[in-house]
């Protein structure tokens, strides 16, 4: 994947996270959900090896409601991103997401 269609899915990422903050009434999460896009995108999209995240990217994991924002993924997100890869991001980061947590439709083994 070229950078041009990575900082696409980024964005794209970011807009429809956001959208789902915004329009579901329930309020935002704590955190950077924007940080969370830019410096983790790459490392949860697909297609792509499972790889291990930044420091960067890390540090926006643990300063961020990553349960609260996991709760308002839509289904168009999990088009574009692979919860497998956020299972490994967010455990590597020291912030695993607990089994049975959902995220949209997925469920955390």
């Amino acid at each position: 994947m070229t950078m041009d269609s990575r900082v696409l899915v980024g964005f794209t990422l970011i807009l429809i996270i956001s959208g789902s903050l915004l329009v579901s009434g329930q309020g935002t999460c704590q955190g950077d959900i924007e940080g969370l896009m830019k410096e983790c995108a790459v490392y949860v999209q697909r297609p792509g090896p499972k790889v291990n995240p930044s420091e960067a990217c890390c540090r926006v994991v643990k300063r961020s409601d990553i349960p609260c924002a996991c709760g308002r993924i839509t289904a168009s997100v999990l088009k574009m991103i692979d919860m497998d890869k956020v299972v490994h991001v967010t455990a590597f980061c020291g912030k695993p997401l607990v089994h049975g947590t959902k995220c949209g439709s997925y469920i955390v083994p």
